[in-house]
Formats: structure tokens, C-alpha cells, sequence
């Protein structure tokens, strides 16, 4: 019983992990259709610029709870900083190719990025971890489940992923913004005729979309050493879930992380020596079944 729990608990909590870097991959092609192979470097960005802005908190002498706010703060940075850039400075000159040349511009992007963190960061695994030992991953203390121990930051995962996705169900249902983009997803060239900037509209949420993949850096950052080359392993995973969930969907993205989560905690637990496999081979099996993904939407066909 104690080992299902596990199962349970890590399940949910690798979930909201991957959640949390997913639905700004399936917000960025919900949108602009563009499958951001550059996602994973922005997740890069994001874990590394909390090590920077981390290490210069704790270097400081300042109060060890206030690493979240630089966790925070690396997040933002990432989105407002590396977002407006890659989407005026690139991609805005590519709207209206064909997908498979924008997922070649992301990827060159993507190779780009890599390289410019090793020229920054350098190649040693960094960790964030202050003068005494400090680490925003210990701060918070623990918690138990059925006798296993569990750290209380594994909560802040939840909530934050919990939080996203309210917030981005509640702004595309509620709000005036939301509709509008709403409107641009269904159709472009209508909604430019009826005067909404689509313009406008692909670069806020781009820069969403970064700055939802700098927040699972950012948070991923305590948990590991952060190293070149982690955004290529966060890409595949991302986009697992979003092609299980279907491209573009917010409940997909949630449910594609649900079930990847648990399934590769089960894995982890009774069977180690098929982890891997067997998020390709949920992901095989539903893409058998619904080869667009659990949540694919009817496509529009203009004729």
C-alpha cells in the first residue's frame, strides 16, 4: 500500500512538473501554431538565470526565503527579456510559412540558444546552494505520507501548476483578451478583418509562453544540477505530453501530464527498466487510438 502512495504522490508531483513546462508549449501552437522547439532552451534559461540571480542573493548575505522571489524573478526575466526578442526580432517574419519551416526556424533557434548558455554559463553543472548550504529546495521542510517523506517544495510545484492552469482556463473563458485570442485561433484572417491586432496577439502570448517555460526552469533548478543540454531532454517530454493531450489544448496538456506522470512514476517503482519506454509507448498507443491527440479539436478547412 505504502508503494502505491509513492507511486501516487510522485506521480502527481511529476506531473505538475511537466505540466508546468507543457502548457506553455500548447499555448505558444494553440495560437500561432508554431511547434517551439526553442521551448526547451527558454527552460534552459530559466534554470540557469535563477542559479545566477540565486547565488548572488545568497552571496549577499540576504534572507534565505527570499531565493523564491528570485525564482520569480528569473521567470519574468526569461519571458520579458528572451520572448519579445525571438518573436519581433524572428519569428514575426515567418508567419504564414509552412509548419515545417517554422519548426526548422525553432530549431535553429534552439541550437543557437544552447550554444550562447555555454558561452555564458559555461559546461560545469551548476547547483544553487548558498555559503551555508542553503537551498530553496530544503527551506520549506517536509512533509509525510503513509510513512514517506516528502519535501514541502514538491507542494509549490502543485500549486504553481494548479494556479497556471486556473488562470489561463479563467483569462481565455472570462476575459476580453481571452476571447480575442480565442477568435485568433479559430481563424486569422477574419479576425485581422474584424480589427483585432493578430500582431499584438502573437506577441503576448509568445511571451507568455516563455515565461511559462523560464517558471519550470526556474523551479526545476533546486531540484537538480543544472547543466547544457537539459532543455533537449524537457522538449522530448513536452512534447509527449502535448501530442497525448493534442496540440493546442489546455485540458490536453493537463491530462497528457496526468497520465505520463503516473505512468512513469509506476514504471519507476515496479518495472525501473522500462522508464523510458513507457511514456513512448503510452504516447504510441494513444496516437493509435486518436491520432490527433485525446482533446484534438475539429480542424477548419477553408475551401
Amino acid at each position: 500500500m505504502s508503494q502505491f502512495i509513492a507511486v501516487l504522490v510522485d506521480g502527481i508531483v511529476y506531473s505538475s512538473w511537466l505540466f508546468i513546462i507543457a502548457v506553455g508549449l500548447t499555448l505558444i501552437y494553440g495560437v500561432m501554431k508554431i511547434l517551439n522547439i526553442a521551448h526547451g532552451s527558454l527552460y534552459a534559461l530559466g534554470a540557469f538565470t535563477s542559479v545566477t540571480l540565486c547565488g548572488l542573493w545568497f552571496n549577499a548575505g540576504l534572507p534565505p526565503m527570499g531565493s523564491y522571489l528570485m525564482l520569480l524573478l528569473s521567470a519574468i526575466l526569461v519571458g520579458l527579456v528572451a520572448g519579445p526578442v525571438i518573436e519581433r526580432g524572428l519569428l514575426r517574419f515567418m508567419y504564414g510559412k509552412d509548419e515545417v519551416v517554422l519548426v526548422l526556424v525553432t530549431y535553429a533557434l534552439f541550437l543557437i540558444l544552447e550554444d550562447l548558455i555555454k558561452l555564458i554559463w559555461g559546461v560545469d553543472p551548476l547547483f544553487i546552494t548558498g555559503p551555508g548550504g542553503e537551498s530553496p529546495y530544503s527551506l520549506l521542510g517536509n512533509f509525510e505520507v503513509a510513512g514517506l517523506t516528502y519535501p514541502n517544495y514538491n507542494l509549490v510545484l502543485i500549486a504553481v501548476a494548479v494556479a497556471t492552469g486556473g488562470a489561463l482556463a479563467w483569462a481565455l473563458a472570462r476575459t476580453r483578451s481571452g476571447k480575442l485570442l480565442l477568435a485568433v485561433i479559430h481563424d486569422r484572417e477574419v479576425s485581422a478583418a474584424l480589427g483585432i491586432n493578430v500582431g499584438r496577439i502573437y506577441f503576448v502570448t509568445f511571451t507568455i509562453g516563455a515565461m511559462l517555460a523560464g517558471v519550470g526552469g526556474a523551479l526545476t533548478a533546486p531540484t537538480v544540477s543544472v547543466v547544457t543540454g537539459m532543455g533537449a531532454e524537457v522538449i522530448v517530454l513536452a512534447f509527449a505530453v502535448v501530442v497525448i493531450g493534442g496540440l493546442g489544448s489546455l485540458p490536453g496538456a493537463a491530462l497528457g501530464a496526468l497520465i505520463v506522470g503516473l505512468v512513469r512514476a509506476a514504471a519507476v517503482h515496479y518495472l525501473p527498466e522500462v522508464e523510458l519506454f513507457s511514456i513512448y509507448f503510452v504516447m504510441a498507443v494513444v496516437l493509435i487510438l486518436r491520432p490527433k491527440g485525446l482533446f484534438s479539436g475539429a480542424e477548419v478547412r477553408k475551401i
